[in-house]
């Protein structure tokens, strides 16, 4: 089985050694180099990485991943596509190999998107960018997916268990480039949920509150919009916008709505338990600390965020119980929290306090 990893990269040169090393079970590596100007291009090539130098103008993603998938040699069986900044934990070609079979057009393995500063996991979702050579290209001009082209019907899709990426993305490097790409996206294919949910997120990241206000409703409006983990999402992202923009019972309203669209989700309780905790209402934090509390199978979604899952219920409980006089209580939340995040500080400090308050 002829398994070929490949890739695109700009300016990754303290990234090349991880990755090659964690790529190396591959029979070949082959990457497209879209315009580097440090020694990114000379360290793979001395790691004995298949480069091809190429500027994509306009840039667009898809046209690269495209681009670098075209340098695949055509007799591959498998093709692996990662980016520099991702490892695979070792022994990922023999779990694939166990589990490919013939006929297959893809497969599914768990892939960590981030960590916390603790190095702990933080948003963990399943990814499926291992696929067959033929049959395949990749759409739109930001957060790209594999789109099936071939003749045929799609092949089974396959769930490997044991394959693991883990993401260890550059801090400095910039995500300016999202927002107009996916402004194009979107205008080239308004009908695509997908895309329209998340230019009207990243609206939100750049703090642009009309503009993901008008785009999130439009996309919850959309008759394909149906996933509902998605569709969560977006009333979450409503209810930051109008929370930034003072309207704070129209943010509640949508932290709500998101509740009920996904009542087995535990971001909008956290969500909402944190602008009551904002606001001093303890009995809320508690109230919706409680309900996430109770969902205790992490999803296997992007929309699973760290923050939910970590120690962040039990801390709101802790603070909250200890304002209500109740500090026993608040003693247990806050070790409850330490045991999930022993080296923090501030949850160490108030342990202490708490202590020391019950004492007096």
């Amino acid at each position: 089985m002829k398994i070929i990893v490949y890739g695109i990269c700009k300016n990754e040169e303290k990234f090349v050694k991880r990755w090659v090393e964690s790529m190396a079970e591959a029979d070949e590596i082959v990457v497209l180099d879209t315009g580097s100007s440090d020694n990114t291009v000379s360290a793979l090539q001395k790691a004995g990485v298949n480069v091809t130098e190429e500027t994509i103008s306009p840039w667009r993603f898809d046209v690269a991943r495209n681009r670098s998938l075209d340098l695949v040699p055509e007799d591959a069986d498998i093709c692996v596509c990662t980016d520099l900044d991702e490892v695979f934990h070792p022994g990922w070609r023999k779990k694939l190999e166990n589990a490919w079979k013939t006929g297959c057009s893809q497969a599914k393995y768990r892939y960590t998107w981030s960590f916390t500063p603790q190095g702990r996991e933080g948003i963990v979702f399943w990814m499926e960018k291992i696929h067959a050579r033929h049959g395949f290209r990749w759409v739109h001009p930001v957060h790209e997916v594999l789109q099936w082209v071939g003749e045929k019907t799609q092949g089974p899709v396959i769930l490997v268990d044991g394959i693991q990426l883990d993401h260890h993305p550059d801090p400095e490097k910039s995500r300016g480039q999202y927002l107009p790409l996916l402004e194009l996206s979107v205008k080239e294919e308004p009908h695509d949920d997908r895309n329209v949910h998340y230019l009207g997120r990243e609206y939100m990241y750049h703090g642009q509150w009309d503009d993901c206000i008008r785009t999130l409703m439009y996309h919850l409006q959309m008759p394909q919009a149906t996933w509902k983990d998605e569709r969560a999402a977006s009333m979450r992202y409503l209810a930051k916008a109008y929370r930034n923009k003072g309207e704070y019972e129209e943010a509640k309203s949508w932290y709500l709505q998101a509740i009920a669209q996904a009542p087995y989700l535990r971001e909008a309780y956290m969500d909402l338990a944190w602008m009551l905790y904002e606001e001093e209402e303890w009995e809320g934090v508690l109230y919706f600390t409680g309900c996430a509390l109770k969902l205790t199978e992490r999803p296997k979604t992007y929309i699973s965020e760290a923050t939910a899952w970590g120690s962040l219920p039990h801390d709101l409980r802790a603070i909250a119980f200890d304002r209500l006089g109740l500090r026993e209580k608040g003693v247990e939340e806050t070790k409850k929290a330490l045991a999930l995040e022993p080296d923090n500080e501030r949850l160490q400090n108030n342990l202490k306090v708490m202590e020391e308050n019950i004492e007096k």
